[in-house]
């Protein structure tokens, strides 16, 4: 007998962060997260909270747990873009088709209680966290920011009748592939033209000025796709105070027009994915020297996030970023590069890697259902 229950207490959280622990002990491709991150997400003092209702189940069968699932309302989401979507994430699940079902039906019973329309997932609470199963590339490390799961993941969805909703494309590119001989000069004669500014910084505390407008230029850059939800000033203070720490320096170029005002923007990272593994969870005792050592030599970098503006898109503003980053890149001694997850239909940003051979070599979907 399956039997679902809600995830309340502390305890019954780090029992719903901790179970893909145990479901993907020994694979070589999952990334897990830091517990204490995981935990403080979930509390209800996110300001996420403001925006987002999200509940947290556990399957148990023979009182062992066998699966979990987070059942997550965005009123963004359908109140200013009219999507009354029944988001569900936080997916794992042992290979039992009727666990899965188990899950998502909770999930579907929420979703039609408030009316609403379709049921998708995985996604996150907002644009800003993991979306999509994967679908191909099982052998393949997640980045930080990428889900993994099992092949039979999708198979139980597709049994269940739900169809593809988002795709995203994952693609790796050598580093001897980039070659500036076209960009170096191209970037110098659009820097002239245009009267544009590459900046490079040396230190985080320079680069916290220019965040907020980051995110104000990612909502531009990405306003035209139709699963973009817009990006709040409160979402902004949050991942900023999660992920600045993470960040680099050498790895955040920006481009400003004459009068100072930011027109594009790169952010790489050297990929914490072994680092992450090896922490196992914890930053203490030894996760963060994990951590560092990762961030100080590293031959894989993953493309985190990229924003130009659409008055500067067509325009080459992304040939400087591409410069300061091979800069960045050459100094590092790294080999490849990885992006992260791109919306298929989202031409512009593939665009972007075309003349460098990319390979495609992950793909992942959402996966929605009528309710």
């Amino acid at each position: 007998m399956i039997t679902i229950k809600e995830a309340v207490t502390k305890n019954e959280l780090i029992d719903f962060i901790k179970f893909p622990f145990s479901l993907y002990k020994g694979n070589a491709y999952w990334v897990p997260p830091f517990i204490k991150d995981e935990l403080k997400s979930f509390d209800k003092q996110n300001p996420i909270f403001e925006s987002v209702q999200a509940q947290f189940f556990l399957a148990y069968k023979e009182d062992k747990i066998v699966g979990r699932i987070a059942a997550i309302i965005n009123w963004v989401e359908i109140k200013e873009q009219h999507k009354l979507k029944m988001r569900f994430g936080w997916f794992d699940v042992i290979d039992d088709i009727e666990v899965t079902k188990a899950l998502l039906d909770k999930v579907t019973e929420i979703g039609k209680a408030n009316n609403l329309e379709f049921l998708e997932g995985p996604v996150g609470f907002s644009n800003m966290d993991k979306a999509g199963m994967l679908t191909e590339g099982f052998d393949q490390i997640a980045t930080m920011v990428g889900i993994y799961n099992y092949e039979y993941y999708p198979e139980h969805l597709h049994k269940l009748g739900f169809t593809k909703g988002s795709e995203w494309h994952e693609f790796k590119i050598e580093f001897k592939n980039i070659h500036m001989e076209k960009y170096g000069p191209i970037s110098q004669l659009i820097e002239k033209r245009y009267q544009l500014t590459a900046l490079t910084f040396k230190t985080t505390k320079a680069i916290l000025p220019y965040v907020d407008e980051m995110f104000g230029l990612l909502n531009k850059s990405y306003a035209e796709l139709e699963t973009f939800v817009p990006i709040k000033q409160f979402q902004i203070d949050h991942y900023k105070e999660k992920y600045i720490s993470f960040i680099h320096p050498d790895f955040i170029n920006c481009v400003i027009d004459k009068n100072g005002k930011l027109i594009a923007f790169g952010i790489t990272m050297p990929s914490f994915s072994r680092a992450f593994q090896k922490a196992n969870g914890s930053l203490f005792p030894f996760g963060f020297l994990h951590l560092l050592k990762a961030m100080k030599k590293n031959e894989h970098a993953e493309l985190y996030l990229i924003g130009v503006d659409p008055e500067y898109q067509n325009k080459g503003a992304s040939a400087i970023i591409f410069r300061e980053m091979h800069n960045g890149f050459t100094k590092r001694g790294i080999k490849y590069i990885e992006t992260n997850p791109e919306l298929e239909e989202n031409n512009k940003v593939q665009l972007l890697w075309k003349n460098f051979f990319p390979i495609m070599h992950k793909k992942r979907k959402t996966f929605r259902k009528e309710l």
